[in-house]
């Protein structure tokens, strides 16, 4: 799995195109605010635009749309990386 990011050069999200031999990559985009719902409120957060492209003679699309879900997971806690 290859990871990119675009984030630096402000781009908010990537959809990025797998080369042979990789079967996934993961974009990055920039982190920006947006408005979010926490507890019922409308709440200013820090958001960040993650996708993955897959091929899917290796994998299928709802195996890699578990893995971003785990990445994501584990973003939300990066004490526990």
């Amino acid at each position: 799995i290859t990871v990119t990011n675009l984030g630096d050069l402000g781009v908010e999200t990537a959809f990025a195109i797998i080369y042979p031999p990789q079967v996934a990559i993961i974009g990055f985009g920039k982190t920006v605010q947006r408005p979010w719902i926490v507890d019922g409120r409308v709440e200013p957060r820090t958001v960040l635009t993650a996708t993955i492209s897959a091929d899917h003679r290796a994998v299928d699309g709802r195996r890699a749309g578990q893995f971003l879900a785990v990445v994501d997971r584990r973003l939300q806690t990066p004490d526990k990386l």
